[in-house]
Protein backbone atom coordinates (compact mmCIF):
# COMPACT_ATOMS: atom_id res chain seq x y z
CA UNK A 1 0.00 0.00 0.00
CA UNK A 2 1.07 3.59 -0.57
CA UNK A 3 1.13 5.80 2.54
CA UNK A 4 1.80 9.53 2.34
CA UNK A 5 2.45 11.07 5.75
CA UNK A 6 1.49 14.70 6.41
CA UNK A 7 1.73 16.81 9.56
CA UNK A 8 -0.86 19.05 11.18
CA UNK A 9 -1.01 21.06 14.39
CA UNK A 10 -4.15 22.75 15.68
CA UNK A 11 -2.02 24.43 18.35
CA UNK A 12 -0.15 26.43 15.68
CA UNK A 13 -3.06 28.30 14.12
CA UNK A 14 -1.86 31.61 15.59
CA UNK A 15 1.87 30.87 15.27
CA UNK A 16 4.10 32.79 12.84
CA UNK A 17 4.27 30.99 9.50
CA UNK A 18 7.94 30.03 9.80
CA UNK A 19 6.98 26.93 11.78
CA UNK A 20 5.63 25.28 8.62
CA UNK A 21 9.13 25.06 7.12
CA UNK A 22 9.97 22.63 9.93
CA UNK A 23 7.51 20.16 8.38
CA UNK A 24 9.81 19.93 5.36
CA UNK A 25 12.92 19.56 7.53
CA UNK A 26 11.26 16.74 9.52
CA UNK A 27 10.73 14.72 6.34
CA UNK A 28 6.93 14.80 6.04
CA UNK A 29 5.34 14.52 2.61
CA UNK A 30 2.79 17.25 3.22
CA UNK A 31 0.95 19.65 5.51
CA UNK A 32 -2.69 19.47 6.59
CA UNK A 33 -3.63 23.12 6.89
CA UNK A 34 -5.89 23.79 9.87
CA UNK A 35 -8.00 26.60 8.43
CA UNK A 36 -8.48 28.44 11.71
CA UNK A 37 -6.96 31.52 13.33
CA UNK A 38 -4.33 33.14 11.11
CA UNK A 39 -4.73 30.41 8.46
CA UNK A 40 -8.43 30.81 7.61
CA UNK A 41 -9.06 30.51 3.90
CA UNK A 42 -12.01 32.93 3.97
CA UNK A 43 -9.72 35.71 5.22
CA UNK A 44 -7.63 37.35 2.49
CA UNK A 45 -4.57 37.57 4.74
CA UNK A 46 -4.91 33.94 5.83
CA UNK A 47 -5.41 32.76 2.27
CA UNK A 48 -2.32 34.68 1.12
CA UNK A 49 -0.31 33.27 4.03
CA UNK A 50 -1.23 29.68 3.17
CA UNK A 51 -0.66 30.20 -0.56
CA UNK A 52 2.81 31.65 0.09
CA UNK A 53 3.76 28.74 2.37
CA UNK A 54 2.64 26.20 -0.20
CA UNK A 55 4.70 27.92 -2.90
CA UNK A 56 7.83 28.28 -0.75
CA UNK A 57 7.82 24.84 0.88
CA UNK A 58 6.56 22.71 -2.00
CA UNK A 59 4.58 20.60 0.48
CA UNK A 60 1.61 18.56 -0.67
CA UNK A 61 -1.61 19.75 0.97
CA UNK A 62 -4.76 18.57 2.65
CA UNK A 63 -7.01 20.89 4.65
CA UNK A 64 -8.90 20.70 7.93
CA UNK A 65 -11.96 22.93 7.71
CA UNK A 66 -12.78 25.39 10.51
CA UNK A 67 -14.67 24.05 13.50
CA UNK A 68 -14.52 26.63 16.32
CA UNK A 69 -18.06 27.59 17.41
CA UNK A 70 -19.62 25.76 14.43
CA UNK A 71 -22.29 23.07 14.57
CA UNK A 72 -23.88 21.53 11.48
CA UNK A 73 -26.42 19.80 13.78
CA UNK A 74 -27.58 23.06 15.33
CA UNK A 75 -31.31 23.64 15.54
CA UNK A 76 -30.56 27.36 15.75
CA UNK A 77 -31.04 28.04 12.04
CA UNK A 78 -28.56 30.94 11.64
CA UNK A 79 -25.81 28.85 13.30
CA UNK A 80 -26.63 25.89 11.05
CA UNK A 81 -26.45 28.09 7.94
CA UNK A 82 -23.23 29.81 9.02
CA UNK A 83 -21.63 26.42 9.60
CA UNK A 84 -22.53 25.28 6.09
CA UNK A 85 -21.33 28.60 4.65
CA UNK A 86 -17.94 28.40 6.32
CA UNK A 87 -17.39 24.75 5.39
CA UNK A 88 -18.37 25.17 1.76
CA UNK A 89 -16.26 28.32 1.44
CA UNK A 90 -13.27 26.45 2.86
CA UNK A 91 -13.81 23.53 0.48
CA UNK A 92 -14.03 25.82 -2.55
CA UNK A 93 -10.82 27.65 -1.59
CA UNK A 94 -8.98 24.45 -0.62
CA UNK A 95 -9.73 22.87 -4.01
CA UNK A 96 -6.92 24.99 -5.45
CA UNK A 97 -4.46 22.61 -3.75
CA UNK A 98 -6.15 19.41 -2.56
CA UNK A 99 -8.92 16.86 -3.00
CA UNK A 100 -9.21 16.09 0.73
CA UNK A 101 -10.86 18.39 3.31
CA UNK A 102 -11.59 17.14 6.84
CA UNK A 103 -14.82 18.33 8.47
CA UNK A 104 -16.14 17.86 11.99
CA UNK A 105 -19.61 16.42 12.65
CA UNK A 106 -22.10 18.29 14.76
CA UNK A 107 -23.05 17.91 18.39
CA UNK A 108 -26.22 18.00 20.45
CA UNK A 109 -26.92 21.46 21.84
CA UNK A 110 -29.27 21.82 24.81
CA UNK A 111 -32.16 22.00 22.33
CA UNK A 112 -30.68 19.17 20.29
CA UNK A 113 -30.66 16.93 23.37
CA UNK A 114 -34.42 17.46 23.61
CA UNK A 115 -34.91 16.66 19.92
CA UNK A 116 -32.00 14.46 18.81
CA UNK A 117 -33.76 13.16 15.69
CA UNK A 118 -34.06 16.73 14.39
CA UNK A 119 -30.38 17.36 15.16
CA UNK A 120 -29.31 14.24 13.24
CA UNK A 121 -31.55 15.30 10.35
CA UNK A 122 -30.00 18.79 10.37
CA UNK A 123 -26.56 17.23 10.07
CA UNK A 124 -27.69 15.04 7.15
CA UNK A 125 -29.13 18.08 5.39
CA UNK A 126 -25.90 20.02 5.93
CA UNK A 127 -23.79 17.14 4.61
CA UNK A 128 -25.83 16.89 1.42
CA UNK A 129 -25.19 20.57 0.70
CA UNK A 130 -21.52 20.34 1.69
CA UNK A 131 -21.15 17.22 -0.43
CA UNK A 132 -22.61 18.93 -3.51
CA UNK A 133 -20.10 21.74 -3.11
CA UNK A 134 -17.25 19.28 -2.64
CA UNK A 135 -18.22 17.23 -5.70
CA UNK A 136 -18.51 20.38 -7.81
CA UNK A 137 -14.93 21.28 -6.83
CA UNK A 138 -13.37 17.82 -7.19
CA UNK A 139 -12.97 17.43 -3.42
CA UNK A 140 -13.99 14.75 -0.95
CA UNK A 141 -15.22 16.27 2.33
CA UNK A 142 -14.14 13.72 4.95
CA UNK A 143 -16.33 13.56 8.05
CA UNK A 144 -14.22 12.78 11.13
CA UNK A 145 -15.12 10.58 14.10
CA UNK A 146 -15.10 12.46 17.38
CA UNK A 147 -13.84 12.13 20.95
CA UNK A 148 -15.56 10.79 24.07
CA UNK A 149 -17.85 13.73 24.72
CA UNK A 150 -21.42 12.45 24.90
CA UNK A 151 -22.93 15.30 22.89
CA UNK A 152 -20.74 14.72 19.82
CA UNK A 153 -22.24 12.77 16.94
CA UNK A 154 -20.31 10.13 14.97
CA UNK A 155 -18.04 8.67 17.65
CA UNK A 156 -18.13 5.08 16.35
CA UNK A 157 -17.75 3.65 12.84
CA UNK A 158 -21.40 2.65 12.57
CA UNK A 159 -22.60 6.21 13.17
CA UNK A 160 -19.90 7.73 10.97
CA UNK A 161 -20.33 5.45 7.98
CA UNK A 162 -24.10 5.40 8.32
CA UNK A 163 -24.24 9.18 8.32
CA UNK A 164 -22.27 9.56 5.06
CA UNK A 165 -23.83 6.60 3.24
CA UNK A 166 -25.14 7.62 -0.16
CA UNK A 167 -24.04 11.28 0.07
CA UNK A 168 -22.05 12.36 -2.98
CA UNK A 169 -18.85 14.25 -2.20
CA UNK A 170 -18.61 13.09 1.44
CA UNK A 171 -16.22 10.43 2.73
CA UNK A 172 -14.82 9.30 6.08
CA UNK A 173 -11.80 10.45 8.05
CA UNK A 174 -10.82 7.87 10.67
CA UNK A 175 -9.09 9.52 13.62
CA UNK A 176 -7.53 6.71 15.64
CA UNK A 177 -6.58 8.99 18.51
CA UNK A 178 -10.20 10.06 18.86
CA UNK A 179 -11.25 6.42 18.59
CA UNK A 180 -8.99 5.55 21.54
CA UNK A 181 -10.92 7.89 23.83
CA UNK A 182 -14.09 5.85 23.24
CA UNK A 183 -12.42 2.43 23.18
CA UNK A 184 -13.26 2.02 19.50
CA UNK A 185 -9.84 1.51 17.87
CA UNK A 186 -10.52 -2.21 17.12
CA UNK A 187 -13.89 -1.32 15.61
CA UNK A 188 -12.32 1.24 13.29
CA UNK A 189 -9.51 -1.12 12.31
CA UNK A 190 -12.10 -3.72 11.34
CA UNK A 191 -13.43 -1.35 8.65
CA UNK A 192 -10.18 0.45 7.82
CA UNK A 193 -10.75 -0.13 4.12
CA UNK A 194 -13.67 2.32 4.35
CA UNK A 195 -11.41 5.23 5.36
CA UNK A 196 -10.81 7.98 2.81
CA UNK A 197 -8.45 9.93 5.07
CA UNK A 198 -6.60 9.10 8.29
CA UNK A 199 -5.50 11.00 11.41
CA UNK A 200 -2.86 9.49 13.72
CA UNK A 201 -1.88 10.57 17.23
CA UNK A 202 -1.82 9.08 20.71
CA UNK A 203 -3.42 9.69 24.10
CA UNK A 204 -4.05 7.91 27.38
CA UNK A 205 -7.65 7.06 26.54
CA UNK A 206 -9.26 9.83 28.58
CA UNK A 207 -8.81 13.02 26.56
CA UNK A 208 -7.59 14.24 23.18
CA UNK A 209 -3.96 14.88 24.13
CA UNK A 210 -2.35 14.64 20.66
CA UNK A 211 0.70 12.82 22.00
CA UNK A 212 3.38 11.38 19.71
CA UNK A 213 2.71 7.87 18.45
CA UNK A 214 3.81 5.33 21.04
CA UNK A 215 3.55 7.67 24.04
CA UNK A 216 -0.04 6.86 25.04
CA UNK A 217 -2.23 3.77 25.22
CA UNK A 218 -3.15 3.16 21.56
CA UNK A 219 -2.06 -0.38 20.66
CA UNK A 220 0.26 0.57 17.80
CA UNK A 221 1.57 -3.01 17.58
CA UNK A 222 -1.83 -3.78 16.03
CA UNK A 223 -2.60 -0.41 14.47
CA UNK A 224 0.70 0.02 12.61
CA UNK A 225 0.61 -3.25 10.62
CA UNK A 226 -3.11 -2.76 9.90
CA UNK A 227 -2.51 0.71 8.50
CA UNK A 228 0.48 -0.45 6.46
CA UNK A 229 -1.48 -3.37 5.02
CA UNK A 230 -4.98 -1.95 4.54
CA UNK A 231 -4.83 1.81 4.06
CA UNK A 232 -3.79 3.60 0.88
CA UNK A 233 -3.70 7.38 1.03
CA UNK A 234 -2.84 10.34 3.23
CA UNK A 235 -2.13 9.70 6.93
CA UNK A 236 -1.94 12.92 8.92
CA UNK A 237 0.13 12.99 12.10
CA UNK A 238 -1.59 15.49 14.38
CA UNK A 239 0.85 16.85 16.94
CA UNK A 240 1.61 19.67 19.30
CA UNK A 241 4.96 20.47 17.70
CA UNK A 242 7.02 19.45 14.69
CA UNK A 243 9.63 17.90 17.01
CA UNK A 244 6.98 15.61 18.50
CA UNK A 245 5.68 14.94 15.00
CA UNK A 246 9.15 13.79 13.97
CA UNK A 247 9.03 11.12 16.68
CA UNK A 248 5.73 9.88 15.29
CA UNK A 249 7.13 9.85 11.76
CA UNK A 250 10.06 7.69 12.84
CA UNK A 251 7.66 5.12 14.31
CA UNK A 252 5.51 5.13 11.18
CA UNK A 253 8.66 4.45 9.16
CA UNK A 254 9.09 1.25 11.16
CA UNK A 255 5.68 0.01 10.00
CA UNK A 256 6.64 0.36 6.36
CA UNK A 257 9.97 -1.50 6.38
Amino acid sequence: MSLRVYFSSSSKVTAPPEWVHGIVDAGFDGWEVVAEGDYRLDDPAGLARVRDLIETTGLAISVHAPYADLNMSSLNFPIHRETVRQLTTCIARASEWTDRVTIHPGYLSPLGRLEPARAWAAQKEALREIGRCAADHGVLACLENMIAIREFLCRDPGELLGMIDGIEGVGACFDLGHANTVGAVPAFLAVLGSADHLHLHDNNGLSDEHLPIGEGTVDWAKVGPAVAASYDGIAVVEGRSVDEGRRSLERIGGWLR
